[in-house]
């Protein structure tokens, strides 16, 4: 059976006015939404931003230290995220203390009851390599496989990494080893440079601040099926197009104006409609079964049933083949939604032990698609299925907040 070519388009469009005023991105894969997410036009995201913080409370109990970043704004952060933090100023101990200054960078966003998470393993992204200042391994993305995952960890482990860890995104795959040899250059001399800055700055200031949260959507996507990159508004355009030019002018043929007044561009792709879809409780599938999506503070809880599905053969064989179409939706929702945390899937109880691990299979397969990271851990003995996925950013529907 051929398999169906996977098309992606990037719709980039403005919603809302003044407060409420967002910067909607939804990603399509064959004109169907896989991602969606809205961006404050008033409210800067602080995810990504790199800091002078100062430790104002150590809580050995639990792990943890807390450290204001700005006035006010006071983070979480883990005693053991990093072996190798870069002090501006040090209290003279060797464990962190009350009164330490360090460079921390924002790795998600506050919660509903949770605030801002810091790192001090610095992490700077590129197109197509991360430059990490705590974890000096070379690492490649799980999704580039066979001989061209050996050709990257040879061709890194060859090259002056002058103290830091790398790790070769997805975009690499179809990259010349000149390009990746270049963004190395790059990455290693803006941390150089910043690091050498902030020995004399005072505490609270941003020595590295990301793009507008919105824009660093061009940086991450993964090039491989992307066709366009499309936006009817002209100021989003043309911040689209400075970043483009300055930093991937290679990739400048993907961008397109939209500029047809009778047909609005988020009418065109229904990015209300996804929007709607991903604020559900329910979602019905093809067959007449449907899911119920149900998101707590603790986990989020997705129940499969068989609603209308009707079918003449066997029940067990009916039950295999809703949840495996189940299976692709949950993965799709999982995206869409921005879920993340512990979820528990209750799909439909099979006896047969291959129908489960045949399930089991076709999931994990889905899951390792996702750009963030996504892990099916089991299933429990009460056929429960677990899955974690990094939190990064806030959940679909409290970005829409």
């Amino acid at each position: 059976m051929k398999q169906e070519k996977k098309v992606q388009k990037l719709i980039i469009t403005r919603s809302g006015m003044g407060e409420s005023e967002k910067v909607i991105t939804a990603l399509y894969e064959n004109n169907k939404a896989i991602e969606l997410n809205a961006f404050s036009m008033t409210h800067e995201s602080l995810l990504g931003n790199i800091y002078i913080g100062r430790v104002q409370k150590v809580a050995k109990h639990i792990g943890a230290a807390f450290i204001e970043i700005t006035k006010g704004v006071v983070c979480y952060y883990a005693l053991d995220d990093c072996k190798r933090p870069i002090y501006t100023k040090k209290i003279n101990s060797k464990d962190l203390v009350a009164g330490d200054e360090l460079l921390v960078q924002v790795s998600r966003e506050a919660s509903k009851t949770k605030p801002p998470t810091l790192t001090a393993n610095l992490n700077i992204t590129g197109k197509y390599l991360v430059l990490t200042t705590g974890k000096l391994g070379l690492g490649v993305s799980n999704k580039i496989t066979g001989d061209k995952r050996k050709q990257l960890k040879e061709m890194m482990k060859s090259e002056q990494t002058d103290g830091y860890g790398f790790i070769v995104r997805t975009n690499a795959k179809s990259a010349a080893v000149s390009e990746l040899q270049a963004e190395m250059r790059d990455l290693i001399g803006y941390c150089n440079e910043f690091q050498e800055r902030a020995k004399f700055l005072s505490c609270y200031t941003v020595v590295s601040k990301m793009e507008e949260a919105w824009l660093t959507t061009l940086r991450d996507i993964n090039r491989s099926g992307l066709e366009a990159i499309i936006t009817d508004d002209t100021l989003l355009y043309k911040q689209m197009e400075t970043m483009i030019q300055e930093k991937h002018p290679e990739d400048l043929h993907y961008l397109q104006f939209y500029e047809d007044k009778l047909l609005p561009l988020e009418k065109l792709y229904n990015v209300e409609g996804a929007i709607d879809e991903a604020l559900r409780e329910r979602i019905w599938l093809k067959s007449g079964a449907y899911l119920v999506i149900q998101p707590t503070e603790a986990l989020t809880v997705i129940d499969v049933n068989t609603g209308k599905y009707e079918s003449k053969k066997k029940k067990q064989d009916t039950f295999l083949k809703i949840n495996l179409e189940a299976a692709i939706e949950i993965a799709r929702q999982l995206r869409l939604r921005n879920l993340s945390g512990m979820i528990v899937v209750d799909f439909i109880n099979m006896d047969s032990e291959e129908h489960k691990q045949e399930l089991l299979a076709q999931l994990d397969k889905l899951l390792r698609k996702d750009a963030v990271k996504t892990v099916l851990v089991d299933m429990t003995p009460l056929n429960l299925v677990e899955i974690t996925r990094k939190k990064q950013k806030k959940p679909l529907g409290e970005q829409l907040k």
